[in-house]
């Protein structure tokens, strides 16, 4: 049974830094692309971040890539999305899920429904 646990999130300062970590279980996730997802009130789950698990590959959505970073530990089985210089509307609850890749680790799943396992998510709060 797959398993993704989400932590890390809290109340932060405008121009804060906080570190997500998403712990994940059940499966191997070499064929899979992990991804985090933000949902704020009132907005529809947006993509922030995804990294091919076998290869450590990793996309961004154009927003998001100047100010967070997706990575993973492998030996750990855990991913993590440092997010720098937050601002309040990067206020949300953020997810971490898993997609399976295509044949050879092949596509660069963005969309909510191309994910599969989902975490419970965390919050994340940014104050002005």
């Amino acid at each position: 049974q797959v398993q993704l646990v989400e932590s890390g999130g809290g109340l932060v300062q405008t121009g804060g830094s906080l570190r997500l970590s998403c712990a994940a279980s059940g499966r191997t996730f070499s064929s899979y692309a992990m991804g985090w997802f933000r949902h704020a009130p009132v907005e529809e789950r947006t993509f922030v971040a995804a990294i091919k698990w076998g290869t450590g590959n990793t996309y961004y959505a154009d927003s998001m890539k100047d100010r967070f970073t997706i990575s993973r530990d492998s030996a750990k089985n855990t991913m993590y999305l440092q997010m720098n210089n937050l601002k309040p509307e990067d206020t949300a609850v953020y997810y971490c899920a898993a997609a399976l890749l295509g044949p050879h680790g092949s596509g660069y799943p963005r969309l909510s429904r191309e994910y599969a396992y989902w975490g419970q998510g965390t919050q994340v709060t940014v104050s002005s």
